[in-house]
């Protein structure tokens, strides 16, 4: 992949020597988010709207604890070459792949092979570097192939087993997302309760490392089920548990248009629904309450559909 002009972003903070505990946690959240350490004591990474979000809430984390940040858009770092700075970000992700790739092979030379549980982590730990590869390294697509075979093998040996085993492995969970839901959060929360986790809870936070154990959906932060690719958060999980409903590959269109606004399915029903949700965000609406109102405009509009 050649690369063209990027825009940079980059992170320059300095903490108080005494706040050693803090700096560990945004170190690894900046790990985390694929960023790559330069000698001047900064970090970067591409510009975009999830990058720049990320960073600006790490500034506003190390303000608080009376450090200084500050997050500044570059053309260019340190004179080098834009091609230079993608080949180590491919190569800090061909390294995470390789480590993924290590823990696959040996699984899979185990007595058992690799189990539906260890599969379903793998894969959840291949969108978490995917989500951070921002430059594509070719070692994705090594992982990718052990896992289809390791899949294809359980699928020989076990039938249906790891389609039932993952449901099963998010069954009664707490589900986090940002606040202030819209429509692919509200959307995807609807879903959750209908077809993956019918007692599902969820709860809002702008981190999701401070709710270790809960399921993130639609987070900036790498893990859990986002975007991923050309796909919406919806469009995720609707692929990643194999749900098969007529009605809600309609709304996954629905949704993928109006959050996305890429025109790829011309559906323009969802619009008026992100303009309700909108309205009742601008109203001051709690988001326990939106998420609550949005999901029975989902369930309204799936049962329109049948």
């Amino acid at each position: 992949m050649t690369v063209t002009h990027p825009i940079w972003l980059l992170l320059v903070f300095r903490l108080p020597a005494r706040r050693a505990s803090l700096r560990v946690q945004v170190w690894r959240h900046l790990r985390r988010a694929g960023s790559l350490p330069l000698h001047t004591s900064g970090y970067l990474l591409p510009d975009s709207p999830g990058n720049r979000e990320r960073f600006e809430w790490l500034a506003a984390l190390v303000r608080r604890a009376q450090g200084t940040a500050s997050v500044v858009l570059a053309q260019s770092v340190d004179n080098l070459p834009a091609e230079e700075l993608a080949q180590r970000f491919r190569e800090a992700r061909g390294r995470d792949y390789a480590a993924l790739l290590r823990e696959v092979t040996r699984a899979g030379r185990s007595a058992k092979g690799v189990s539906p549980a260890q599969l379903t982590r793998f894969r959840r730990r291949l969108r978490e570097i995917a989500e951070i590869d921002f430059f594509g390294s070719p070692a994705r697509s090594r992982v990718e192939a052990a896992l289809e075979q390791a899949a294809a093998r359980d699928s020989h040996e076990g039938g249906a087993t790891t389609m039932a085993t993952q449901k099963k492995d998010y069954q009664k969970r707490v589900w986090v997302t940002r606040p202030r839901p819209k429509i692919d959060r509200v959307s995807s929360a609807w879903l959750i309760r209908r077809f993956i986790d019918p007692k599902a809870k969820f709860i809002f936070a702008a981190d999701p490392a401070r709710h270790p154990r809960a399921v993130p959906f639609d987070m900036y932060q790498p893990g859990g089920f986002g975007h991923r690719g050309e796909d919406c958060t919806f469009e995720t999980l609707v692929k990643e548990f194999r749900i098969g409903d007529a009605r809600v590959r309609t709304i996954a269109q629905i949704v993928h248009d109006a959050d996305l606004d890429d025109e790829k399915f011309a559906r323009q029903e969802g619009f008026g629904l992100l303009r309700v949700l909108e309205g009742w965000a601008e109203q001051g609406v709690p988001d326990r309450e939106l998420l609550r109102r949005g999901m029975e405009l989902i369930e309204g509009l799936y049962k329109g559909l049948a």
